[in-house]
């Protein structure tokens, strides 16, 4: 393993561009987002006057309850959708649908952001998985032996080489989003954009694609994940960037502050509370898949205790 990265990050996978952007990753900004705002069909928010920076680099998690938008901002930053008000940002330019109507820059983006969808079934496409796979770096013009390369090293990481010849669409929920994965992470982006990413798999699976993320963090890539999943949150995430059910940045900052704030959770519904009555006392619990909650009771007193996931 430690081969195939050292390979990936210092042979620079990719395609030389003639295209007049700067590109200095030493903590350059990757994305600006400014006021921005989109709606569905013009009349239903989902994003209202968001405004953030994403630096080289970083691992941000977005965090907020079903419907907060999330999704929709993920689309935005891959430039699948467009807002109605603001800008988006990208090494300096606009993503735009004028910017990406040019070919050099639209080369140039789709080489070095890459997105895995939540929903698997919308991503893969090819009659083979392993065409799924090689269909990236094929498409930027790489040399087919070098693109072999990359689809048996990609593969053999995440465990799919098993499944090369079978249809995508044959496969499991778990399997699916591993191929998607792969077919990212073959053309070597230096943005991953990641919605839901554990979505549909095995908490063994999971696991894995936690040390994955963690040696695509050492390697240097920008991560960049949408998830209401708390734990996950912790463990591939530096920054949180919290959506709340206003469609707007309810706050943002270091991920182990944010997961430790109780009444922020609940505030914007990524934890809720439970009430019972016990020997007379009413105990109210926030429930969540966070580490440490704290236990408020009727008579005013509270305590801590520690769960295990």
């Amino acid at each position: 393993m430690d081969i195939i990265f050292s390979c990936y990050h210092g042979c620079h996978y990719g395609v030389k561009l003639d295209i007049d952007i700067k590109l200095d990753l030493e903590l350059e900004k990757i994305f600006e987002v400014k006021n921005l705002h989109y709606s569905f069909l013009g009349k239903y928010p989902a994003l209202c006057d968001v405004s953030f920076n994403v630096k080289s680099g970083e691992r941000i998690v977005i965090l907020g309850a079903n419907g907060s938008g999330k999704s929709s901002l993920m689309n935005l930053l891959d430039g699948l959708v467009f807002p109605q008000k603001g800008e988006i940002r990208f090494m300096g330019r606009d993503i735009s649908e004028k910017n990406l109507r040019d070919e050099k820059f639209n080369r140039y983006f789709r080489s070095r952001v890459g997105f895995v969808f939540q929903n698997s079934d919308v991503q893969l496409f090819s009659s083979t998985v392993w065409d799924e796979i090689a269909f990236g770096p094929l498409h930027l013009g790489l040399d087919i032996d070098e693109v072999k390369t990359r689809v048996k090293d990609i593969s053999e990481l995440l465990g799919i080489v098993k499944l090369w010849d079978r249809p995508p669409y044959q496969l499991s929920g778990g399997e699916k989003k591993k191929v998607a994965i792969a077919s990212t992470i073959a053309v070597n982006p230096e943005v991953l954009l990641l919605d839901e990413p554990t979505n549909g798999l095995d908490p063994r699976s999971q696991a894995e694609l936690v040390d994955f993320l963690q040696e695509l963090y050492q390697m240097g890539k920008t991560i960049i994940i949408s998830t209401h999943d708390l734990n996950i949150a912790r463990m591939v995430s530096d920054r949180a960037i919290v959506l709340n059910e206003a469609h707007t940045v309810e706050t943002e900052g270091p991920t182990r502050d944010i997961l430790e704030n109780t009444e922020l959770l609940l505030k914007v519904n990524l934890i809720h509370e439970h009430i019972h009555c016990h020997d007379g006392e009413i105990h109210r619990h926030p429930h969540g898949h966070l580490g440490d909650h704290a236990h408020e009771h009727g008579r005013g007193h509270t305590h801590k205790h520690s769960h295990e996931h």
